[in-house]
């Protein structure tokens, strides 16, 4: 694992070692540097700039870290498809987000890209005809192509007129808003106790793709379901410390989280990803 910086490392421009070109010298260029087959000497450039650094999150100074085997695309990534739209509601998404708040644009995901409830809970920037709207993931579209979507009734007029029914749309993953200035949080599932966990992850900036608890100085890996809990009977009683992983390889440990056997309480954390 290498550790990463959120904060541009040079100003905007002809950046030394911006092997992806985003704008600033962290982990992903180590990885953009391995695969574009740099000289070991540029590698191990950017990787001695890369170590060490640190950022700032909701919980303090935090020492992020990239986990390669773990990123999914980079940040950015557009994607192609086809738009539909349906009334699901806001209420009994396959991603089993309720209560999903009213101030959101809803989105169910193609089978594929939905990986498993891998994109659930994913913010979307969806770009059609007539414009683009951000979107969070709550269901799955299981006969949907890779690419494609299946917009809320009322979101579709906002991206194409809606005689046409389906039309071509391009959507990329953008950090959660409300993840700006709040923790990520935790639900457990309906039935939880200290033999049988069911724990969700909310408020994460970025997709989660890994969810892990500290037992005896060692991260064991939760199983995630495709309806988006991570489910364990060996956690026990908690308070836990977790290790959580984003599409990006980013990682974040939060301690101290209490296990609740309200599965209406949403428990703060105290970090977030970086940007």
């Amino acid at each position: 694992m290498l550790t990463a910086t959120a904060s541009p490392a040079f100003s905007a421009g002809n950046i030394p070692m911006d092997y992806n070109s985003d704008g600033r010298v962290d982990a992903f260029d180590v990885v953009a540097a391995r695969q574009s087959d740099a000289s070991g000497a540029e590698l191990k450039a950017v990787s001695d700039f890369v170590l060490g650094k640190k950022v700032s999150s909701t919980g303090g100074d935090t020492e992020f870290t990239i986990d390669e085997s773990c990123i999914l695309e980079p940040k950015g990534t557009v994607h192609t498809g086809e738009g539909t739209f349906y009334g699901g509601g806001y209420e009994g998404g396959h991603a089993m987000l309720d209560p999903v708040s009213r101030d959101y644009w809803i989105v169910a995901m193609n089978h594929s890209d939905y990986n498993s409830a891998q994109l659930a809970g994913a913010y979307l920037e969806v770009t059609g005809e007539l414009g683009t709207i951000n979107m969070l993931v709550t269901d799955e579209l299981p006969e949907g192509k890779k690419g494609d979507l299946d917009l809320y009734t009322d979101a579709f007029p906002l991206i194409a007129p809606v005689e046409k029914g389906r039309v071509p749309v391009s959507w990329k993953i953008v950090p959660l808003d409300t993840a700006a200035d709040a923790p990520v949080c935790y639900k457990y599932k309906e039935g939880t106790t200290q033999f049988w966990c069911g724990v969700q992850v909310r408020n994460h900036r970025y997709p989660i793709t890994r969810l892990e608890y500290l037992k005896d100085g060692e991260w064991v890996e939760i199983e995630r379901r495709p309806y988006n809990y991570f489910e364990s009977r060996e956690m026990g009683a908690g308070p836990f410390t977790f290790r959580i992983t984003d599409i990006y390889g980013q990682v974040i440990i939060d301690r101290d989280i209490p296990l609740s056997t309200d599965d209406t309480e949403i428990i703060p954390g105290h970090v977030q990803f970086p940007e």
